[in-house]
C-alpha cells in the first residue's frame, strides 16, 4: 500500500556536513520514493547552505506570507532545490530573522542559539502552511530531529480539524542529538501563543531536551530509534509510552527500509 509521506527533516546530506540523521534523510527518502511512495521532503535554509552551489531557487506563489511569533511579524520565504542522484525535491523553509545567519543551532563556540525555540515553531507553521498551499494530503508525517519538535503537537490541536491533516498519522525518530541545559523558558507559552491549549504544555516550564521528548512523543503515532545513541532516559520513555515502536536497525541490513515502509503501513 502506497503512502503519502511528508518528511519533515533537521538536517540532510549533501546540503549539511554528514551526520547520521542528514545521512538517514537523505537515503530514507530516496529509498521510499523508489518503493512507490508519494514524498515531499523540507528541512530549514540554514544561512550555511550554499545556495548557488545546490541550485537552490524561491518559489514565488508558496512564498511572502508573514508567520506571527511571539507578536512579532516573520515573513515566510519558500525555497526547493533537487537531489539530482536520487531525483528528490527538497523544499527550504527560510526568513532573514532566523536563517540568515552563516549557522545550523550553535554559534562558534558552540553554544545553542537563544532563540532555537522561536526558530523551531517558525520551522514548524512553515512546513505546515505550506503543505496547505501546495493543496497535497500527507498520510504520514515523519519528523526527524529535536528541531522538528513542534509539528506534532499543531498537526494534533491546531490542525486537526483541516482536511489536509485530519486523518494524518505522526511519526517521532529518535536521535542521538541531546543538548544540554535548557531552551528559552518561555517556549511553552510561545506554542500556546500559537492556539494549542493543552496541559502537555506544562511538561515544557523546563524545556530541557528529555522533556522536549517526551513532549513530542504525547502526540505520536510511531516512534522509531533511529540511533543506537539515543539517550537511554529518552528510549525508557518511548518504550513505556505505549507508541507502536520501531526498534534500532542498522542501515546496513538488508530489510533496513522494507522494515520502514512496513511500519508506515501497519501504523496507518
Amino acid at each position: 500500500m502506497a503512502s503519502k509521506i511528508l518528511y519533515v527533516c533537521q538536517e540532510i546530506t549533501p546540503y549539511l556536513p554528514e551526520t547520521e540523521g542528514s545521512r538517514l534523510c537523505r537515503a530514507l527518502t530516496q529509498a521510499m520514493q523508489e518503493r512507490g511512495n508519494e514524498i515531499r521532503t523540507f528541512m530549514p535554509r540554514y544561512g550555511c547552505i550554499n545556495e548557488r552551489r545546490h541550485q537552490l531557487h524561491e518559489v514565488i506563489r508558496l512564498s511572502g506570507m508573514n508567520l506571527i511569533i511571539d507578536d512579532n511579524d516573520h515573513q515566510l520565504i519558500i525555497k526547493v532545490a533537487s537531489i539530482p542522484a536520487a531525483r528528490v525535491q527538497i523544499y527550504f523553509i527560510d526568513n532573514d530573522d532566523y536563517f540568515s545567519r552563516k549557522a545550523v543551532l550553535t554559534d562558534g563556540a558552540d553554544n545553542y542559539f537563544q532563540d532555537n525555540d522561536e526558530r523551531a515553531i517558525f520551522f514548524a507553521r512553515g512546513v505546515l502552511e505550506t503543505v496547505k498551499k501546495l493543496r497535497w494530503t500527507p498520510t504520514i508525517v515523519h519528523c526527524h530531529g529535536w528541531f522538528t519538535a513542534v509539528i506534532p503537537v499543531y498537526l494534533k490541536r491546531v490542525f486537526a480539524d483541516d482536511p489536509i491533516f485530519r486523518d494524518v498519522k505522526v511519526v517521532v525518530s529518535l536521535y542521538g542529538d541531546g543538548f544540554s541545559g535548557e531552551l528559552d523558558p518561555g517556549f511553552g507559552a510561545k506554542i500556546a501563543g500559537e492556539g494549542v491549549k493543552d496541559k502537555n504544555l506544562a511538561i515544557l516550564d523546563a524545556p530541557s531536551y528529555e522533556n522536549l521528548c517526551r513532549f513530542v512523543m504525547e502526540y505520536a503515532d510511531g516512534v522509531v530509534a533511529a540511533s543506537p545513541d539515543v539517550d537511554p532516559k529518552v528510549l525508557d520513555i518511548a518504550r513505556a509510552s505505549g507508541k507502536r515502536m520501531l526498534e534500532y536497525q542498522s542501515p546496513e541490513a538488508e530489510d533496513f527500509f522494507d522494515n520502514y515502509n512496513r511500519f508506515y503501513e501497519a501504523i496507518q
